[in-house]
């Protein structure tokens, strides 16, 4: 079986898509990743040994450069992408026997015109979701299209939009598509998820409750890492007690000095030591103090299970690491699903969510008094047992019987 596992994202987006490749390649399968061409990304792929195709522009640039919410720009980074899928991802899914699609609106309903054109199966994978229509919550607003604050009505919202997506979107897709000779869409948003999506995340940390999509949830694609610490880090969590750790991912931050003097000053307040990833927002130390470690790229599995806490932006992939290691949570959410794990892991009781992007010392210090609480490091001790570790090898057996090989899957 060969598959083309294509996404467009940050690193949340990447990694565990390459954990799905990295596990159908353990069971025999042929796998390659589209991805965005940022260094970072390729290193990182080419370290697993993963084929990797490059598609679209680097994310990095994108990411740091766009004003958030803002639609400045939109339609034609929205071609750009279209295009990447017509031309690259379709080149690369050509010898393939079913294409994986994960990533914006443009791109998984690119993706699953070029599968249409090939004629090979296609699984559009969210690994939250917001995003995924259901009468239990509000659709996430568009760029530059909010949604009426006086409906409440979730049906309704849900129905505007797709019309939204279409108004966006529809004529730029429908243009290329008959470029190849395919027809035209009625519903954009709802060709590209398709009526059976894959959600690819925790049941416990994400309760999906049915609606009128068959959703198949194959837990969270975690990549086991077994990537040594390096050793100045190695000896700054030897020298003392266990740190706190804060890091905001891919997330930039408007102001990341004072996010991160409020971190520091917050963490020492409760006398601990602390763990600082600059991340795409930049965090820098404060001081000049020994108590304050910068680190880039590390294994967090390894990292998180020797901290106090973890201070994070709250996506889906940064809070299932630190729910697998047992970890209490502060989640300072800044926008798209942020929130939504937010409110799990306060939910769960397994950490704070800070109220509100921009924390000060008072307000974080808050928020870790409750996440250091015996009670709470307890309770992210239990739930870490309960946390799924099979969701690569539950996707790679469901990809195997689409493809109809109907072969077994090797624990």
């Amino acid at each position: 079986m060969r598959v083309l596992v294509s996404t467009y994202g940050s690193r949340g987006s990447i990694e565990p898509m390459a954990g799905l490749a990295v596990r159908l390649g353990e069971l025999g399968a042929e796998a390659r990743v589209c991805a965005p061409p940022d260094g970072e990304f390729a290193a990182r792929l080419a370290q697993l040994g993963v084929e990797t195709v490059p598609a679209g522009q680097p994310v990095r640039r994108l990411v740091t450069s766009v004003t958030p919410g803002s639609a400045v720009g939109l339609p034609q980074r929205a071609a750009e992408l279209m295009a990447a899928q017509f031309d690259t991802v379709a080149a690369a899914a050509a010898d393939c026997d079913v294409l994986v699609a994960t990533g914006p609106l443009p791109a998984t309903a690119g993706a699953r015109s070029a599968a249409e054109k090939l004629g090979i199966p296609y699984v559009h994978v969210s690994h939250q979701p917001v995003i995924l229509p259901s009468p239990y919550r509000r659709p996430p607003a568009r760029r530059g299209r909010p949604l009426p604050v006086d409906v409440t009505d979730n049906r309704a919202l849900w129905d505007l939009d797709a019309r939204i997506a279409d108004e966006m979107f529809g004529e730029e897709l429908d243009a290329r598509r008959a470029s190849v000779g395919l027809p035209p869409l009625d519903g954009i948003r709802d060709y590209a998820f398709t009526e059976r999506p894959w959600l690819a995340t925790d049941p416990v940390l994400d309760p999906w409750r049915p609606t009128d999509l068959d959703v198949v949830q194959t837990g969270a694609w975690v990549l086991p890492d077994e990537r040594p610490l390096p050793v100045e880090l190695e000896e700054f969590l030897s020298a003392g007690t266990p740190p706190v750790y804060v890091g905001f991912g891919s997330t930039p931050l408007g102001d990341a000095a004072s996010v991160a003097r409020a971190a520091v000053e917050a963490i020492r307040a409760h006398g601990h030591r602390v763990v600082l990833s600059p991340g795409w927002a930049g965090l820098a130390p404060i001081d000049d103090r020994d108590d304050c470690l910068t680190v880039g790229e590390v294994n967090h599995q390894a990292l998180f299970r020797r901290t106090a806490a973890v201070v994070h932006h709250g996506s889906a992939g940064t809070t299932t690491t630190a729910t697998r290691a047992g970890v209490s949570q502060v989640v300072i959410p800044q926008g798209a699903d942020q929130p939504y794990w937010a409110g799990r892991v306060a939910d769960l009781g397994i950490g704070a969510a800070h109220d509100g992007p921009t924390p000060t010392t008072e307000s974080l210090a808050a928020a870790l008094r409750t996440a250091l609480a015996p009670e709470t490091r307890a309770r992210a001790a239990a739930v870490a047992g309960t946390v799924r570790p099979d969701g690569t090898t539950v996707a790679a057996k469901l990809l195997f019987e689409t493809v109809g090989e109907g072969r077994p899957v090797r624990s």
